[in-house]
């Protein structure tokens, strides 16, 4: 099942989604090292990558949800792409709520923000692995000419427009 939203025949959830997971497990380590080795500059460090984490999750979010519509209903794909998608959202409010505490003195947050981002980053391990499983065991957002010697995206997409065109 081919992704809805491409750019140059990739598909756009997963090449935004890199950018909130690393921001967000960047902030929880700038907050380790800021409680371990001191220095306010790691938690602000933190609070900015929360910051733009959350925007870029919120952009990611809403590719996710257009790809997620084109599965079909009653399947284990659908199934596991709600626990993706919801877990993912569990997981940007927990930022949020993160940020909103640190929002009085951002360099040096309190144990609950960390401990929200914590769990938030060990939630991303557990929606990361039900993102692979969507794409590498159910092959959801996984183009239908794609194979071992597939042409390239830009190529392919053009071979797909004649094919269809012919028949």
């Amino acid at each position: 099942m081919e992704s809805r939203a491409k750019v140059l025949g990739h598909a756009m959830h997963p090449m935004l989604i890199v950018f909130p997971l690393g921001l967000f497990s960047a902030a929880v380590l700038f907050d380790l090292i800021r409680i371990f080795h001191g220095g306010t500059g790691w938690g602000e460090a933190a609070f900015y990558d929360i910051a733009v984490g959350v925007v870029g999750g919120l952009l990611a979010a809403v590719f996710g949800f257009l790809d997620w519509l084109a599965i079909p209903s009653g399947t284990r794909a659908k199934a596991i792409g709600l626990w993706h998608g919801g877990g993912n959202f569990v997981i940007v409010v927990l930022f949020i709520i993160s940020w909103l505490i640190r929002l009085p003195n951002p360099g040096s947050p309190s144990v609950i923000a960390f401990v929200l981002a914590l769990v938030a980053v060990g939630m991303a391990l557990v929606t990361g692995w039900l993102g692979g499983e969507l794409v590498e065991r159910l092959r959801v957002g996984v183009d239908d000419d794609a194979g071992l010697n597939a042409p390239n995206s830009l190529m392919g997409a053009r071979r797909a427009d004649r094919r269809r065109a012919t028949e």
